[in-house]
């Protein structure tokens, strides 16, 4: 027996369990950027059109800190790699995390991976599983983005340089999660550590872009590389070996912190609690107060910085349109009627909304989190009713989201109206424009209540699934050309545009909270009705 006997049966125990969540992440990253050329072709029909787009970015620091720096838009693929090349990576590096913490720390929570330790399995072969499946889903994210930008008629040399830049974004990612995996005692604070560290790499990386004295700052963010390949322009191929020797290295100290800790436990040791309980955790939603501040607070810090940075970036976000009257309507049709400013805020207002969606979830699968712990049974064991506990959960989904986005609208109108000299007007619009994103970002955290009520067993990956599909469709939709039907699964894009001039309807607000209150009540019937666990 080896610290990696067992190591192909946990990665077939993997693959199975997420024969549902991977497959939708793989594809809808891989097809995204192929079905965008002949978008492109249509926004950007002549030379001069395309000429105007470069010339308005190349320089611009607002349009950097979003999409990192233009280097040519002049052919599809340079525009492509620009467009999607950063935010892939970023979906990619999310996957990576949250598969790794998943089929490790997550294991080490439920007592599974003690059981199965104890047979013989190795002390690396969940880690080596968990590895092995995310990054191998990363390459395969890479490869089927590269074939099918050859397909879509882009030069091969390019497109390869692109599809394995992503993948090597991902595989650092892969590696750093399974370091944060054996740091905490906890799958939710490994996943938090991870997301941190993507969070400081994407600011790493929006700082070097928009600076043109410290560009070599971007090099220092895995987020940047697929960018900094240059691909269609300069084809750097030795991007992506790089970005196999760090993951590597940061992959054999994660090897390394294995035999320095328990099965269970943490590098970090948790602190012991007092020896008596407050006052507090007598209630059921003081229990979940308890268990859900920590995220709600990490959540709202990250909010408010990227509420300021994006805020204040407004007024230089004209040149990320150029002269087309095409993307001009498009961005329009996507943040509002009333002014390019305007519509960036109200899409920037968008992708919180988006965002205060992941936490919902996260709130809302806390539930099951604690139920498959075995937390749960003794609590409800002590006289709680089910549906007590369950909506003690069920309300940081709801006040929760709302807090952020609170938080996400004074911030961008206090970043903008600082700049502008209008800052009560500023705040008050941007706050009123992220307020009616609630009822979607409800609408998903219904859905994962209902998966929790009624298929406990696949209610986690389901869930994300949900979220991934909902944000894909609401983010590229529009500017792919799908079918309405299509676009009208998510709930991000019935939500309406609060722009001056335009006439606000409440209908869809009224649909989507209707639709919130009979998934939330009929997932919290199923759970009443079946067993815990």
């Amino acid at each position: 027996m080896t610290g990696l006997t067992g190591t192909g049966p946990l990665i077939r125990l993997a693959l199975r369990r997420d024969r549902v969540i991977l497959p939708i992440w793989i594809l809808l990253l891989s097809v995204i950027p192929a079905s965008t050329v002949k978008a492109y072709e249509q926004l950007y029909p002549t030379l001069a059109d395309r000429m105007s787009l470069n010339n308005g970015t190349a320089t611009n620091p607002s349009v950097a800190v979003l999409y990192g720096p233009a280097y040519d838009l002049t052919t599809p693929g340079g525009w492509i790699a620009w467009r999607y090349g950063l935010f892939i990576a970023l979906f990619v590096a999310l996957m990576a995390v949250f598969t790794v913490t998943r089929h490790t720390r997550a294991e080490e929570d439920t007592g599974r991976l003690e059981l199965l330790g104890s047979a013989v399995v190795g002390r690396f072969a969940a880690l080596t599983a968990g590895v092995v499946v995310a990054g191998g889903a990363s390459v395969l994210i890479g490869v089927i983005t590269s074939a099918g930008l050859v397909g879509a008629g882009l030069p091969a040399a390019g497109a390869f340089t692109l599809g394995l830049g992503i993948a090597g974004a991902g595989l650092v990612f892969t590696a750093i999660a399974g370091v944060t995996a054996q740091l905490t005692e906890y799958s939710r604070s490994a996943n938090g550590l991870a997301i941190c560290g993507i969070g400081v790499a994407f600011l790493v990386r929006a700082f070097g872009d928009s600076t043109a004295s410290a560009h070599w700052v971007s090099w220092l963010s895995p987020l940047a590389w697929p960018q900094q390949a240059k691909p269609f322009i300069d084809d750097k191929g030795w991007v992506a070996p790089l970005a196999v020797v760090v993951a590597v290295v940061v992959a054999a100290v994660a090897y390394a912190l294995v035999p320095r800790r328990d099965i269970g436990a943490g590098l970090f040791a948790g602190r012991p609690g007092p020896a008596n309980a407050p006052r507090s955790l007598s209630s059921p939603f003081g229990l979940a107060w308890r268990l859900q501040r920590g995220s709600l607070l990490g959540w709202a810090i990250g909010f408010v910085v990227m509420g300021v940075i994006f805020g204040s970036l407004a007024d230089g976000i004209t040149g990320l349109i150029g002269n087309s009257e095409q993307v001009r309507e498009i961005f329009a049709r996507m943040g509002g009627t009333q002014g390019l400013v305007d519509a960036y805020l109200s899409a920037i207002v968008g992708l919180f909304g988006m965002l205060g969606a992941v936490y919902a979830v996260l709130a809302t699968l806390r539930m099951r989190t604690e139920e498959t712990a075995g937390h749960a049974e003794p609590v409800l064991a002590a006289g709680v009713s089910r549906y007590g506990w369950a909506a003690s959960h069920l309300v940081f989904a709801v006040v929760g989201p709302a807090v952020l986005l609170v938080i996400a609208g004074v911030s961008a109108g206090l970043g903008h109206g600082v700049h502008a000299g209008d800052l009560g007007h500023q705040i008050s619009h941007t706050l009123s424009a992220s307020l009616v994103q609630l009822p979607a970002v409800w609408a998903v955290a219904a859905v994962a209540a209902l998966l929790a009520g009624f298929l406990p067993q696949v209610s986690t990956p389901a869930s994300w699934a949900v979220v991934g599909v909902a944000v894909v469709i609401a983010l590229y939709g529009p500017a792919v050309g799908l079918a309405q039907a299509v676009l009208d699964v998510s709930p991000f894009v019935h939500v309406p545009k609060l722009q001056p001039g335009t006439d606000f309807n409440a209908t869809p607000l009224l649909w989507l909270t209707g639709v919130t209150v009979v998934a939330a009540a009929t997932g919290l019937f199923g759970f009443r009705r079946r067993d815990i666990g």
